[in-house]
């Protein structure tokens, strides 16, 4: 057990430290009859968009809002055949929603709607189009091969709203694309490569580690664009800097590794209090992670800086396994930033879950002054399932904003142009658990503790 003490140090602590940590399904597919008579835009809208997009992209929600599309029966065709994107940078490609140019592959590459389900060309979606926001459908699974294979063949044919271009029979296709295996970045052009190398984690155990790595930067330098690969069995990275005010004492000395806990289940107190003085920067759960912000908002890196990486991996299997990250940071010219980014994070601590029974908590956090919020991602342990944020003030007062329903890779929402929340507005946190243990859980680092926290990147006028 930690000491009393250190309990209340720990409590005490912002976690402004673990970025994006659970695995609830979200909603899936809503499976009605195929009917001969059916178009195949008829197939496209009961039996793909009825049970994973139409929910969100209903008039007067703050997704449907957001992205600027409604996918109800009634408007869904006209709303993306033809139509332009809302988002600016897709726009400026010259997509449309959906392409009405032409059929076959250049209606297809011109088709926003394509790029925004295409799962199996992520690293071409984040790579080549760092602005399109994120892939969808938003926090749920990927469409089925099947599911993908029926709308790119209903695109490629002119995308009709009426008549049989598709076979129904794609549709039997179940399978879901699966993230690949992990591989090192290729460095960035003007920026620096992190490299944590290979360590080991034991059976049944989890293990999480910081190493300082020197920028060795002669300048401040603007980051603009962030990367992550991480091996499989990752509980998060998170990358930090630390505060001005830290003690020499308290500083690590670069390259050493220090571990969090002693593998026994007792924290090691020198690393609980550097976490003190911690700035969080980027990080990520999921395997691979491509961010990029708005043109013109950069996150700035003071001179000589040192970042502090630092890993978690959980081994829930009876043989070692192997964690190992690569991250970029993609550096923007000086002259070209209006606007510093930063990473913030609101967190509940008071977290009291009674053994055997399913708890909501609630939390509301505003904002001193107006913001504008360029993503928003949720953080929580195992037992999360469901964790919800809804606007507090202004005219979308009480409007659901984000919901995330797996723990291990919750969705990450960017907003484009950014949302922005005028003085006293914010965001009411409501996250419910479900406590299968035979013990009350409360707040803590360990995956077998929880949490509660939603981070986000902004910047202000």
């Amino acid at each position: 057990m930690l000491p009393s003490a250190y309990s209340t140090v720990l409590r005490c602590l912002l976690i402004g430290s673990i970025f994006v940590g659970c695995s609830a399904e979200g909603p899936g597919p809503v499976q009605t009859a195929v009917h001969e008579s059916d178009s195949t835009w008829d197939i496209i809208q009961t039996e793909i968009f009825a049970g994973q997009c139409v929910s969100c992209h209903t008039a007067g929600t703050s997704f449907g809002r957001q992205s600027g599309l409604i996918l109800t029966p009634d408007v869904a065709y006209e709303q993306l055949v033809g139509a332009t994107p809302t988002n600016a940078a897709a726009a400026a490609d010259g997509l449309l929603r959906v392409s009405d140019l032409g059929q076959g592959m250049p209606g297809l590459l011109k088709s926003y709607l394509w790029e925004k389900i295409n799962a199996p060309d992520q690293q071409h979606f984040y790579g080549d189009h760092p602005y399109y926001g994120e892939l969808m459908p938003f926090g749920s699974k990927p469409l089925t091969n099947g599911e993908l294979a029926f709308i790119r063949t209903w695109i490629e044919a002119g995308a009709p709203e009426t008549g049989h271009v598709a076979d129904p029979a794609l549709l039997e296709d179940d399978s879901r694309y699966e993230v690949p295996e992990f591989k090192p970045l290729a460095k960035p052009e003007n920026g620096v490569q992190l490299h944590l190398p290979p360590f080991e984690v034991q059976p049944n155990t989890e293990r999480e580690i910081f190493v300082v790595h020197p920028l060795n930067n002669q300048d401040d330098v603007f980051v603009e664009r962030v990367q992550i690969s991480m091996k499989s069995g990752s509980h998060h990275f998170l990358l930090y800097t630390f505060q001005d005010d830290i003690p020499p004492e308290r500083m690590p000395e670069p390259y050493e590794y220090r571990e969090l806990h002693d593998g026994i289940g007792q924290y090691v107190v020198t690393t609980i209090l550097t976490r003190f003085y911690h700035l969080p920067i980027a990080g990520s759960q999921w395997p691979f992670f491509d961010f990029s912000l708005p043109p013109g908002v950069a996150m700035r890196l003071p001179k000589n800086t040192l970042l502090d990486l630092n890993s978690h991996y959980i081994n829930r299997t009876s043989q070692p396994v192997t964690g190992e990250v690569y991250t970029n940071l993609h550096f923007a010219d000086p002259a070209e930033v209006e606007h510093e980014a930063r990473l913030f994070s609101l967190n509940n601590l008071d977290i009291s879950l009674p053994a055997g029974e399913v708890t909501t908590l609630e939390r509301d956090f505003t904002f001193s002054e107006r913001t504008h919020i360029v993503q928003l991602v949720s953080h929580a342990h195992q037992l999360m399932v469901e964790f919800r944020v809804e606007m507090i003030g202004g005219a979308h007062d009480g409007e659901l904003i984000y919901v995330a329903y797996d723990w291990e890779h919750p969705p990450i929402l960017e907003f484009d142009p950014p949302l922005v929340l005028e003085q006293g507005e914010g965001f009411k946190l409501e996250t419910t658990y479900d406590n299968t243990t035979d013990r009350e859980i409360n707040f803590g680092l360990f995956s077998t503790d929880e949490m509660m926290i939603l981070f986000g990147i902004s910047y202000r006028d």
